[in-house]
C-alpha cells in the first residue's frame, strides 16, 4: 500500500493545501508589519507634539532638554525595534515567494500546458523571485529597493538618532551649527550602515539558497522598465 503512487489529484490538493496556508501566513505577516508602522508612525507624531508643547511651557530652558532626550532615546529604540521587524518580514515575504514559485514548479511538473497561464513564475529562484514581485516586466533594482518599506522605515529612523545626538550636544551648550552637523551626519551613519546591512542579508542569502526548480537557461531575461 506505501509504495502504491499517490494520484495526481491528491497529490494537487496537498499542495493546493500548502499554497493557501502560505498565502494565509503572507497576508497576516503583511498586515502585522503594517499595523506596527503605523503605531511606529503616531508614536513619532505624539512624541514630536509633546516636544513643541514642552518646549513652549519650559521656553526650551534645561528641563526641556533632559525631556527631548528621553522623548528622543524612546523613539529611536521603538523605531529600532520596528525596523527590525520590517527587515525581517521582508524576508520573509520573499520566502514565502519562493515557496509559492516551488509550488508552482510542482503544478507545471504535474501539467505543463498550464505554464502559459500562469503570470507568476513557476521558478524558485532569484529571477523568477523578481518576475512574481512583478509580472509584467522587470523594476530596476533602484526602483524595487527605493520603494520598499524597509528603506522608508529605515528613513524615518534616520532621523531620530540625528535629533537625538543633536539633542545631547545641545545639553553640553556646545554651537547650534555643532549639533546641526552631527546630528547630520549621525543620521547618515544610520541610514547607510541600514542599507549595507539589509543588503550583506539579502545577498548572503542567494550564496546559500539552492532552487529545486531554476530558470531555464534558455529563457529569455524579462525587460526592465
Amino acid at each position: 500500500m506505501a509504495d502504491e503512487p499517490v494520484p495526481p489529484g491528491v497529490r494537487a490538493q496537498l499542495l493546493a493545501t500548502e499554497h493557501w496556508g502560505l498565502l494565509a501566513s503572507r497576508s497576516t505577516a503583511q498586515s502585522e508589519v503594517l499595523t506596527r508602522i503605523s503605531m511606529f508612525l503616531t508614536l513619532v507624531s505624539a512624541s514630536l507634539v509633546s516636544l513643541a508643547l514642552v518646549g513652549q511651557a519650559t521656553g526650551f530652558s534645561d528641563p526641556f532638554t533632559v525631556f527631548a532626550i528621553a522623548v528622543l532615546g524612546i523613539a529611536v529604540l521603538v523605531g529600532f525595534l520596528t525596523q527590525i521587524r520590517v527587515f525581517n518580514v521582508g524576508m520573509e515575504d520573499l520566502m514565502y515567494v519562493l515557496a509559492m514559485n516551488r509550488l508552482r514548479g510542482a503544478y507545471v511538473e504535474m501539467d505543463p500546458t498550464i505554464a502559459r497561464y500562469l503570470m507568476a513564475a513557476p521558478y524558485d529562484d532569484r529571477a523568477g523571485a523578481e518576475r512574481t514581485y512583478y509580472f509584467l516586466g522587470r523594476r530596476t533594482d533602484f526602483s524595487q529597493v527605493a520603494g520598499s518599506s524597509m528603506i522608508f522605515i529605515a528613513a524615518v529612523n534616520s532621523a531620530l538618532p540625528g535629533l537625538l545626538l543633536a539633542s545631547v550636544v545641545a545639553a553640553f551648550s556646545l554651537p547650534f551649527p555643532v549639533a546641526v552637523v552631527v546630528g547630520t551626519l549621525s543620521g547618515l551613519v544610520y541610514f547607510g550602515i541600514t542599507l549595507a546591512t539589509g543588503g550583506r542579508r539579502f545577498y548572503d542569502l542567494w550564496t546559500t539558497y539552492r532552487p529545486q526548480f531554476p530558470t531555464p537557461p534558455t529563457a529569455s531575461p524579462a525587460p526592465r522598465e
